[in-house]
């Protein structure tokens, strides 16, 4: 499926920075409190994409404007889709979790309400920072919705199978502290204080881990998450011989030796985490 192109009146609606080796992705319809468009949505997307292929950015933090994070879709797109006879056309939609593979870290920096598709795209990250009273909910059923966007698969691997259920079946609005609680988030910060800190966290792994390694690691946990045992022990032996004796390999041996910071390259944009494992095998 070929994705609409972005138009210039769209391109407020996600800001873009790159500093230090980390983008910060900002949703940014504050008078809406960041609900989701589908004008936003190719906007989200394209963003991500172009991170993914910009070797100058190493991790991705993704936050909202103002006081929320993303409620939801917003209500006027709700209201249209609730009409009789209404179809939702996914064909002509981003793929949700298409970007899930990108090959670099996603931060989430939940600065507020959280609910609906907004969860689903702090679910996308690899790593959740939440605003100290900052509100969750998944909202599918109080809507009349099931579980939409694969969350009824996304959400047990997170929090658990009863946890899960907990949430998509009630669609209780739950807090931040809960959040930390359940899994769901790793990290309660107090609102002030929130971008700063989930920013040195990704200034931290940019500067300091191998873009390739971060790569291939994410692969190997998302990718071994339904693999048995051995499988996914093949794909670690796999990816251990592809590090072994390389420049990275190299670099953050010496760099640990001589009590320095290291200095790796930054990511190809065509570099496949899939070599590292593609060839999986055991030793014995």
């Amino acid at each position: 499926m070929s994705e609409e192109p972005i138009q210039d009146q769209d391109r407020d609606l996600v800001l873009y920075e790159v500093d230090d080796g980390v983008a910060t992705v900002t949703l940014n319809r504050p008078e809406r409190k960041n609900a989701w468009s589908i004008p936003m949505e190719r906007r989200f997307f394209a963003l991500l994409d172009e991170a993914a292929a910009d070797p100058a950015v190493r991790v991705v933090v993704i936050t909202g404007a103002g006081r929320a994070f993303c409620p939801g879709m917003d209500v006027q797109r709700l209201e249209q889709n609730a009409q009789p006879g209404q179809s939702l056309n996914l064909q002509a939609r981003v793929p949700m979790y298409s970007r899930r593979n990108m090959p670099k870290p996603l931060i989430a920096a939940v600065n507020g309400a959280c609910a609906g598709i907004g969860l689903v795209q702090a679910l996308i990250c690899d790593i959740r920072f939440a605003a100290r009273g900052a509100r969750f909910t998944t909202a599918f059923t109080r809507r009349g919705l099931a579980g939409e966007y694969n969350m009824p698969y996304v959400l047990p691997r997170v929090v658990g199978l009863e946890n899960a259920l907990d949430l998509l079946l009630s669609g209780r609005v739950f807090d931040a502290d809960e959040a930390k609680e359940l899994g769901l988030v790793s990290r309660v910060v107090e609102p002030e204080d929130l971008l700063d800190v989930a920013r040195a966290y990704a200034r931290d792994i940019a500067r300091n881990c191998s873009p390739r390694a971060m790569a291939v690691v994410r692969h190997q946990v998302y990718g071994d998450l339904d693999r048995d045992f051995t499988g996914a022990l093949a794909r670690s032996y796999s990816a251990m011989e592809f590090f072994a004796g390389s420049p990275d390999f190299r670099e953050g041996v010496a760099s640990f030796v001589e009590k320095r910071e290291p200095k790796f390259e930054g990511l190809p944009p065509d570099f496949d985490p899939d070599e590292a494992t593609r060839d999986a095998f055991l030793p014995y």
